[in-house]
């Protein structure tokens, strides 16, 4: 690889760089956008061991994508498609192409991405970094599962050309690996197969767990995504509404494009509390409850109704919020209930509750998130020590259980949980970029490395 000097300095002020969730709120010491892959090589090379981390749009909630008083990456203008093949349905994509535009391309080719998260706005270097999952889990795995081969950046090897039967070590550390083997510059992935832009949705209410878990072993042998909405706020049984659907042949009207309606400013912080969560909580399953008849929908809302909604994340004020999701064995029961009724007595119930039942396929990552067991993922306004001594209460019964907390939606887990989530954690070091490190990797690292 030729070096430009445009890599040498750096282009954009740090400061205007945060996750998601916009907490924690941290400051970057330079911002280095890269174009063309040429430049990523030497800009790893003169950088000091631990100061980068490769950015795609920042769409992770917590600090996974922030480097605290380091540098970033921003690698969001490698968006280029470099290759597709129609016949077998695979496309190769620089990593900063986000998902959003690999549908506009697969969709009307009859295709549609394997496995997909609940935005459409991510890179698909960061869907490979976090080994994203979607509502087909029990039958599709995880993102990685269908990563081809994908090339890689290091500061010690220029690129490595990685896949499951070609240096298959670094591929594996690298699906899921936080960001921190390198810094992908494309990646090929295998695509699924439709008849249809539509989804045949189903929509079932729900009033116990029992019942839920019901509704997934009788719909996972028959569709293809599963997921569920609960309702945290309720006491004694849980209620809640489950979507389950496929995609579909009929067909279906065009889809006119359209600019979605943005939050033009943070909410104050009092929006949304006990009162407001507790009424728009009711309303949606008052809203969902009398759905039981099959609709064709599109896929667009199906799959990513935040995203119809610009900056949605400004609702929770300047403050922020924090994503908290893990996972629980299956037979846990008595761990879940207890997860649903600290909530509950804590009145900082989520109103984007989503649970889902995970299945067995395995992903190659080294660190990937899913594993058998039911997953819940909720969103908490940030309101100080009051929130954070929550979730370390909820940490406490998720390691009990045999649980585990997701890295890519954590903006606090301590060491102790990141070593109880990922036991295996130390097979990642020798496949770390040792010019390449993260606010997220070093909090739950502190105390564990030599």
């Amino acid at each position: 690889m030729q070096s430009q000097a445009k890599t040498t300095s750096p282009l954009v002020a740090g400061s205007g760089y945060t996750s998601w969730g916009r907490y924690p709120r941290v400051s970057h010491e330079a911002v280095f956008r890269v174009d063309w892959a040429q430049q990523i090589f030497p800009l790893l090379q003169q950088a000091a061991p631990g100061s980068l981390l490769p950015y795609g749009l920042g769409r992770s909630y917590g600090d996974l994508c922030l480097n605290a008083d380091r540098s970033l990456v921003d690698c969001s203008h490698l968006n280029r498609f470099l290759a597709a093949d129609f016949q077998e349905g695979w496309v190769r994509c620089e990593a900063g192409v986000n998902l959003a535009d690999i549908l506009k391309v697969i969709v009307p080719k009859g295709w549609f991405l394997p496995v997909t998260p609940g935005t459409k706005f991510v890179t698909l270097g960061g869907a490979i970094a976090n080994d994203v999952h979607g509502k087909n889990h029990h039958r599709a795995g995880t993102f990685g599962c269908h990563v081809r081969r994908l090339a890689l950046c290091r500061s010690d090897a220029e690129v490595v050309i990685c896949g499951p039967s070609e240096n298959q070590g670094i591929f594996n550390a690298t699906i899921g690996g936080l960001g921190l083997t390198g810094v992908i510059l494309w990646a090929e992935i295998q695509l699924k197969a439709i008849q249809g832009i539509g989804i045949d949705l189903d929509v079932l209410p729900f009033a116990s767990l029992e019942k839920f878990l019901a509704l997934t072993v009788e719909s996972d042998q028959d569709y293809e995504y599963t997921v569920a909405w609960l309702d945290c706020l309720t006491k004694g049984k849980q209620r809640g509404i489950f979507f389950r659907g496929n995609h579909s042949a009929a067909p279906f009207p065009k889809i006119r494009a359209h600019q979605p309606p943005k939050v033009p400013f943070d909410f104050p912080a009092w929006t949304l509390n006990r009162f407001t969560m507790k009424a728009l909580n009711a309303g949606y399953y008052w809203r969902n409850q009398h759905k039981k008849n099959r609709t064709l929908v599109a896929y667009d809302p199906f799959f990513y109704p935040l995203d119809s909604i610009r900056q949605w994340n400004r609702v929770y004020g300047k403050q922020g919020f924090l994503q908290y999701q893990c996972v629980v064995q299956e037979n846990s029961f008595a761990a879940f209930e207890q997860l649903m009724e600290l909530i509950s007595q804590s009145g900082m119930g989520s109103f984007l509750a989503v649970l889902k039942r995970f299945g067995s396929r395995k992903s190659p990552g080294l660190l990937s998130f899913p594993r058998p067991g039911l997953t819940l993922a909720l969103d908490f306004p940030m309101h100080g020590e009051a929130t954070l001594r929550l979730l370390e209460t909820l940490d406490a019964v998720i390691l009990k259980g045999g649980g585990a907390i997701y890295p890519a939606k954590d903006a606090r887990m301590s060491p102790a949980m990141f070593e109880a989530s990922f036991p295996a954690w130390r097979k990642l070091l020798p496949y770390i970029d040792k010019k390449l490190s993260s606010s997220l990797w070093r909090r739950v690292t502190e105390g564990l490395l030599p």
